[in-house]
């Protein structure tokens, strides 16, 4: 079905989609991904791997450590991930807890 631009159809179907993204958005709002799950389901998404990564950040000991929550992102890697993997920087500036040990 084809509706007219401003008829009374196209303008009903558009405030019904906004009142269901209202909706959506407000009973079922969906939080930002931790940094690292975004980073592995980029790569995962991309068929690229850990060393792969570890190219991209500098050495696979840094790349292991952020992976496993032991060093935070630094401003360098959040650039390098946004601009070559297409990683939100706002994902990936979110703040994250550190597992010790």
């Amino acid at each position: 079905m084809d509706l007219e631009p401003n008829s009374k159809e196209s303008d009903e179907l558009e405030l019904l989609s906004i009142l269901i993204e209202v909706y959506e958005k407000t009973k079922y709002p969906i939080e930002a991904p931790n940094p690292i799950e975004a980073i592995l389901f980029r790569l995962d998404q991309l068929g690229m791997s850990k060393s792969d990564l570890s190219k991209l950040l500098g050495s696979r000991s840094r790349t292991s450590e952020i992976l496993k929550g032991k060093r935070k992102l630094s401003i360098t890697m959040i650039r390098k991930l946004n601009q070559q993997l297409g990683i939100p920087a706002q994902t990936l500036i979110q703040d994250y807890e550190l597992v010790n040990g």
